[in-house]
């Protein structure tokens, strides 16, 4: 079969990032693909290095008069038998045609973008409840996990980003955009007095999230990374992976973390609650509890045993339910049944 993925987005994100891991995956398994994305030169040097054509085009939130011609154009000359687009933008502009199209929800997105579409998957049971209830046809509606894998990378040197070799230290993932609750790792940061905290992605809450760090005494170990390309490498390096996000319909980073060997104390939103076993696979905290989150950590940092017997526990988990074996062949039966083979 040929697919034929549409994304919209030109930021850096979590949905952004899973897109391109599951395009590598579907390249692993063999599956023909073809994109149309929005301009990102990251992206694009991906995709080209995976051997997936892909074509650039506008995605436009208004008067775009040549995404949706170009995306039909694109699906007819590559036989296109599915589309399947990732996010609202994406949605919105993918034209009906001889394909089947495919809506990818990682959050609880707007249904009229999606109308007449013949599937929406979602990568949370909550998600997918969440359409039903909003009037999705039941039997239209799916339910597609993240994968994780272990990915390629050294650890990062320490001294690289002027940390000490021998400190505790923590890594905060995600956009810094004020969900990702960065600012309860500041604060949770300043009642941990030897730790250091590496905080990987980029966002509108930079300025204010160093500001506070300014604030509460602690940019002296703090370091705002910025987007990074080598997420393996860093959880790698971690001792523990701190995720407060506030809304997180999934939260890859749980599983990523597990995939990689690194425990993790998380909030309880949606997502980390409906995967983490608390105490058993990670820890889990109320939102906006910075006390919580630090002497969860501190726990963690104390006990090099409960450290490893999470992060085994972990791995198991990904093995057994998020493995990208297992989540290819949700998606190739997915297609399947749409007549897409």
């Amino acid at each position: 079969m040929s697919l034929l993925h549409t994304l919209g987005s030109a930021v850096n994100g979590g949905a952004e990032a899973y897109f391109v891991s599951l395009v590598g995956a579907f390249a692993r398994a063999g599956l023909e693909q073809t994109a149309a994305i929005r301009a990102h030169a990251g992206r694009e040097r991906v995709l080209a290095e995976l051997g997936v054509p892909a074509r650039v085009l506008p995605f436009g939130k208004t008067f775009d008069f040549v995404t949706s011609p170009a995306i039909a154009s694109l699906a007819r000359e590559r036989d296109a038998r599915i589309v399947l687009a990732w996010m609202n933008r994406a949605a919105s502009l993918t034209p009906a045609g001889a394909w089947k199209r495919v809506g990818r929800l990682g959050g609880y997105y707007k249904l009229k973008n999606y109308r007449d579409f013949d599937a929406l998957v979602g990568n949370t049971q909550d998600i997918v409840d969440w359409m039903v209830h909003e009037g999705w046809p039941a039997a239209r509606a799916h339910y597609i996990p993240n994968f994780a894998a272990a990915g390629e990378g050294a650890p990062v040197d320490r001294a690289s980003l002027d940390t000490p070799a021998n400190a505790p230290l923590l890594l905060g993932m995600g956009r810094l955009h004020d969900s990702k609750a960065h600012d309860v790792s500041l604060r949770a940061l300043a009642r941990l007095p030897n730790a250091y905290l590496w905080i990987a992605g980029d966002g509108p809450e930079e300025a204010a999230l160093k500001a506070l760090a300014r604030e509460l005494d602690v940019q002296a170990r703090v370091r705002f990374l910025g987007w990074r390309d080598d997420a393996p490498s860093l959880y790698r390096t971690a001792d523990v992976c701190i995720f407060p996000s506030r809304f997180e319909p999934l939260g890859n980073v749980v599983i990523q973390a597990w995939a990689h060997g690194v425990p993790i104390v998380a909030a309880k939103a949606a997502g980390p609650s409906a995967l983490i076993r608390d105490g058993e696979d990670g820890f889990l905290i109320e939102v906006d509890d910075a006390t919580a989150l630090a002497d969860k950590t501190q726990t963690l940092l104390l006990d090099a045993p409960l450290r490893q017997a999470l992060a085994i526990a972990g791995a198991a988990r990904v093995a057994s339910e998020f493995s990208e074996s297992a989540i290819i062949a949700q998606w190739r039966g997915l297609f399947d049944s749409l007549g897409g083979a």
